[in-house]
């Protein structure tokens, strides 16, 4: 059985995935971290390969940037692959003046003004949740591997560029208590609700907000390896 969007068989992806945004990044933790890792998706250029970890199956898939984008490969990932959990890595913007770029944020909770839980499902929640359990079974990963996670709330936006008198930095972070800044966490996590399945997001902070200082799209694709060690191990461990 495949899908649209999706060409593995049913069998071909592990019950836990790994999804980065960029295809080039899923190709990266492949070809570096899995054992006879073998590409099972290719529709769109939207990667997809399975191997092991540990002696373990994870798959590692691409999300694509944005909520439909996530919400899509997300959806038919838990609903028809059989998938139990999904650990986003990606990478970020801080919002927070002690974040520094390559630091790592495990989030608590998802905040965003998207459309995507009302339209998906009537849920009219600004604030969507990861899985507790997966994500102390990443603060877990990050701690036997010395590896600091902080953990707070992210802002999951719809829109990358903004117009002038938008609200920005200091009514994110201040009013609602937002660490840092992506786009797809937010629908991840509800569709996980709603399926009844696992979710978590753990970032690297690629820019940020405050001081401007900025990653390039190399080290985008192959330096966050502090966050794919962490995923990795939390996506092989046990509760």
């Amino acid at each position: 059985m495949s899908t649209p969007h999706n060409e593995a068989e049913k069998g071909q992806i592990a019950k836990c995935v790994l999804m980065p945004g960029d295809p080039l990044r899923a190709k990266y933790v492949a070809e570096h971290f899995l054992e006879d890792a073998r590409l099972v998706n290719k529709v769109r250029n939207v990667l997809a390969y399975t191997g092991t970890y540990k002696g373990r199956p994870v798959s590692v898939m691409a999300s694509g940037m944005g909520m439909p984008s996530i919400g899509i490969y997300s959806y038919e990932l838990y609903k028809f692959y059989d998938v139990e959990c999904i650990i986003r890595i990606g990478s970020a913007g801080a919002y927070d003046k002690d974040l520094k770029l390559f630091d790592l944020v495990l989030a608590d909770s998802a905040f965003s003004q998207s459309s995507y839980a009302r339209c998906q499902s009537g849920d009219t929640s600004e604030i969507q949740y990861p899985n507790t359990s997966l994500n102390a079974r990443i603060l877990r990963a990050g701690k036997e591997q010395e590896i600091p996670v902080k953990v707070g709330r992210i802002h999951s936006g719809d829109v990358f560029y903004y117009e002038e008198g938008q609200p920005g930095l200091d009514y994110y972070r201040d009013e609602k208590g937002c660490l840092c800044v992506e786009m797809e966490s937010f629908a991840l996590f509800h569709n996980a609700k709603v399926l009844r399945k696992k979710a978590a997001c753990l970032l690297t902070i690629s820019d940020s907000l405050v001081t401007h200082e900025v990653t390039t799209s190399e080290e985008r694709q192959t330096a966050f390896t502090n966050m794919m060690k962490v995923a990795l191990e939390a996506a092989v461990s046990n509760e």
